[in-house]
């Protein structure tokens, strides 16, 4: 597989408080996941960053998330699948209301954190996102876990008719099942730019990458995410991209 597209969580600063170096890595991805106010970002970060892809030719996707704002997002928040379907069609339309001031549109919905890893366990939840993407716009791609086995999750979204893009992470680990390791366990995160540039390269060939318990897991992706929260994550971005870069022009 040599047609990865790359993608990035972005505008996840708040305020006076700057979180990731967007504006190094949007230069180098293909999609922006823009982060909608719950989990981080507010309206000036929101429309700064919207233009910031903009310039870049990056294509736009929603990253909406459970009200979390002091826990990043990464806490499975207590609600009905109704709050969920709200919260989520509140989210897509205030960042599609950006796009659509910068005479763009959006491409996509990308949820963040909890809600990302929630929705890819559990139909109901999965299922409250849907509707809320068919409430907006029945077309929009849904980005969600690719794991060793999706063929529950397609046929869930077949039964609503929704569109669904693959997504594989270079910088965290596995486990047996191809969902991600906790991040409150050792070793969740890759930081070696090595080991992270090696993982994206087998995720981009179809080689297979070593689970938590040690066993083979080979990941079939339409995107892969980096992150770019410091000068030596911004280097490994650029090494992927080259990397995708040559395999694509070596076929």
């Amino acid at each position: 597989m040599t047609s990865l597209l790359l993608n990035a969580d972005m505008g996840e600063s708040f305020g006076p408080w700057v979180m990731g170096l967007d504006h190094k890595v949007m230069p180098h991805v293909d999609l922006a996941n823009i982060a909608c106010g719950f989990h981080a970002s507010d309206p000036d970060v929101m429309r700064r960053t919207v233009r910031m892809a903009a310039e870049h030719s990056v294509g736009i996707g929603a990253h909406p998330a459970y009200p979390d704002l002091v826990g990043f997002g990464r806490r499975s928040v207590a609600c009905s699948t109704e709050e969920i379907e709200n919260l989520v069609l509140y989210q897509v339309g205030a960042l599609a209301a950006m796009c659509h001031a910068e005479g763009l549109e959006l491409r996509y919905v990308k949820p963040h954190g909890a809600l990302y890893n929630d929705m890819a366990r559990d139909p109901e939840i999965f299922t409250a996102v849907a509707r809320a993407i068919l409430a907006y716009k029945p077309d929009l791609p849904l980005m969600t876990l690719a794991t060793r086995d999706t063929t529950a999750i397609r046929e869930l979204a077949a039964q609503h008719g929704i569109t669904l893009w693959f997504e594989a992470f270079a910088d965290r680990a596995y486990d047996s099942e191809g969902r991600l390791v906790s991040r409150s366990q050792a070793g969740a995160v890759h930081h070696d730019p090595a080991i992270i540039i090696d993982q994206a390269r087998r995720i981009a060939t179809g080689q297979p990458l070593v689970a938590s318990d040690g066993s083979e897991l080979i990941l079939t992706a339409d995107t892969l995410c980096v992150h770019g929260d410091n000068e030596e994550s911004v280097a490994s971005v650029r090494a992927i991209r080259q990397m995708l870069t040559a395999l694509k022009e070596a076929s």
